[in-house]
């Protein structure tokens, strides 16, 4: 009988029903490439209110491995693509050590709740719940982003410079 908290289809192959097609799931990596994992929550189901903004905002913990040779620096953001005025930035962590198996290092930046560090879920009360995307990159350049940086500054800087992709999704609703 299959999960009725995980989307139709095959893992990762879901696609998006909002409009919203430079934000999609991207494809899981393939054999021996970069894995991203949480123990705080399964990959496509609803995250545990204690991680979200109004509920303790704990950060979820994250595990990786599948660094591909020639990673200068980890970079991880997680974005609600579904947001009423678009793509929202919850987390943005910059210089993670790419010998790192876990978010014990980095640099946290600017949520756009205007923080620095994890800003978890708040969608709006009575929205379809919303998705959140948790990106962690392999790119081969040390990207120089201090504790201001947002999502838009990562984004940019990351341009032509990675080398894998690692995504764990989760989803909130109020």
């Amino acid at each position: 009988m299959p999960d009725p908290q995980r989307a139709a289809g095959p893992a990762g192959d879901r696609g998006t029903s909002r409009g919203d097609p430079g934000l999609g799931e991207p494809p899981r990596p393939l054999a021996g490439g970069l894995e991203l994992r949480t123990s705080s929550f399964s990959d496509n189901t609803l995250i545990p209110g204690q991680y979200s903004y109004d509920g303790g905002n704990e950060r979820p913990s994250l595990e990786w491995l599948g660094i591909p040779d020639g990673a200068a620096e980890l970079v991880l953001l997680c974005e609600d693509p579904d947001a009423p005025a678009g793509t929202f930035t919850h987390w943005v962590v910059t210089g993670i050590a790419p010998t790192s198996t876990g978010l014990d290092s980095g640099v946290a930046g600017r949520n756009d709740f205007g923080e620095r560090g994890w800003g978890g879920p708040r969608p709006p009360v009575g929205d379809e719940p919303h998705r959140y995307f948790f990106r962690l990159y392999a790119v081969d350049r040390e990207l120089g982003l201090g504790e201001d940086a947002t999502g838009q500054d990562v984004r940019a800087a990351i341009e032509g410079h990675v080398l894998s992709t690692g995504t764990v999704m989760g989803r909130f609703g109020r």
